[in-house]
């Protein structure tokens, strides 16, 4: 026999919703046997602008090897950094 499920509250903004989550059970809310997965393919994770103080010669040097693999040199940093904290996390 199937559960009626609680009609979910309209919220006015997102701390209401996170308030009332905090404090009810979603299972009465949401049948979670009958889910599927959502897929967003073209959503990009948001970034924050930092300030990074790097020597002129480490600077030039990733622009080079940038240029080499023919990849914006910002671009080229993210991907070392990418690489190095995977590294890091597995270790």
């Amino acid at each position: 026999m199937k559960k009626k499920l609680k009609e979910i509250p309209d919220f006015k903004n997102e701390a209401e919703e996170r308030a009332f989550w905090h404090t009810h059970d979603s299972t009465e809310y949401i049948d979670w046997d009958n889910t599927q997965v959502a897929i967003f393919p073209n959503l990009k994770p948001t970034t924050r602008t930092i300030s990074l103080r790097l020597s002129g010669s480490m600077l030039n040097k990733i622009r080079l090897i940038a240029n080499k693999r023919d990849v914006p040199y910002q671009s080229l940093i993210k991907m070392f950094l990418s690489e190095r904290i995977d590294e890091e996390l597995k270790a």
